[in-house]
């Protein structure tokens, strides 16, 4: 048995033995939400990329367990001696600690305490990072428990997620709308041809509110009210019936709580700016193509991924922006995810794909 284990191929067999009894998990490790796919069971945890800490100690509040939505309630409420944070911000981890405490309450939530043996996992990283932060992640999987860590880029992942025939000889291109950042990839025989990672997406939609309630209506209103008032009337282009909404937050000269209406007119202009760069990202992406593969586009159009891509008539625009039909990808909050799923089940196939902990 010793003699069977020494040298890269032992290792490659002991690491098969190791896959027979350990999980693995591909993971969407995003700035607003984080998502778990097992092999074989498909998406078992969809939860906020929160922690809640004490001040000056950086320890995960109740035992390590005030992490995605128990630490998401305490946003913009928590006392002084409690911090509330988001570890990954525009794609990319921003606080080492609070993301490998994370990393690790969500491993453990999905393998179980008991488990002796750590899994394997994918990550799905934005195409624009550099490699300090590629080895953040892996330090932190590491870190955090996993055996074996492959980095896979997320405008692919979300396109094998979205259904997407990336591995034949025509053009695909997916737009991946998420929290910190948004790709935008034309794809062809399972590779990336042409990509742009922009850091503007739905974080910036909610930024981009509250500046505009601070500028028209000296309101200041905290991430959860915005992100409300995004998802109940915000809008890209003009829908039909227009909507309002009151809101309710601190007046800026006062002092004291104040609330107000806002209509989904005044919200579609505040979104103008963010919605406008992703649409010239897209024009930008397309312009680098190759001839044929702009060609397939034609017939194939565009594809809507990413919970940014749910504000409603942003197909409008980029349909208008580019000339190309544009869908909506089934699901497309969970495209990430369930995209890394079927990298798990063919990860002997697709390694070479993959960025691993053991290149670097």
């Amino acid at each position: 048995m010793t003699k069977l284990l020494q040298g890269a191929s032992g290792y490659m067999i002991f690491d098969r033995m190791l896959n027979l009894v350990s999980v693995d998990m591909g993971i969407d490790l995003g700035t607003c939400n984080t998502l778990v796919a097992v092999r074989g069971q498909g998406i078992v945890l969809n939860e906020p990329s929160v922690v809640a800490v004490r001040k000056n100690t950086n320890q995960v509040l109740h035992g390590g367990t005030a992490v995605g939505w128990v630490a998401k309630e305490m946003l913009g409420k928590a006392p002084g001696a409690i911090s509330v944070i988001r570890p990954l911000k525009e794609g990319v981890i921003s606080d080492f600690d609070i993301t490998e405490a994370m990393l690790k309450y969500f491993i453990t939530k999905v393998t179980g305490k008991r488990s002796l043996i750590g899994p394997r996992v994918v990550i799905s990283v934005p195409t624009g990072i550099t490699a300090v932060e590629k080895q953040a992640v892996f330090n932190s999987a590491e870190r955090a428990g996993a055996r074996r860590t492959f980095l896979c880029e997320q405008p692919l992942a979300a396109a094998i997620g979205a259904g997407l025939p990336v591995t034949e000889p025509q053009g695909s291109m997916i737009v991946d709308i998420g929290g910190g950042t948004s790709d935008v990839a034309i794809l062809s025989l399972g590779d990336i041809a042409v990509c742009e990672s922009l850091r503007v997406a739905s974080d910036d939609f909610d930024s981009a509110i509250i500046n505009h309630m601070k500028r028209k209506f000296n309101l200041q209103i905290g991430e959860q009210t915005a992100e409300r008032i995004k998802i109940e009337i915000g809008s890209a282009a003009p829908m039909g019936d227009e909507k309002t909404m009151e809101v309710r937050g601190r007046d800026l000269i006062s002092g004291l709580p104040r609330k107000t209406v806002v209509t989904s007119e005044e919200i579609r202009e505040a979104l103008l700016e963010p919605v406008t760069s992703i649409a010239e990202a897209c024009t930008r992406t397309l312009e680098r193509a190759e001839p044929e593969l702009a060609a397939d586009l034609v017939e194939n159009g565009i594809t809507l991924a990413g919970g940014g891509s749910l504000l409603r008539g942003l197909g409008v625009v980029l349909q208008n922006a580019t000339g190309l039909s544009v869908r909506l990808a089934d699901d497309p909050l969970t495209c990430v995810a369930r995209g890394t799923a079927i990298f798990l089940e063919n990860i002997e196939l697709l390694k070479s794909t993959l960025e691993s902990d053991m290149d670097v």
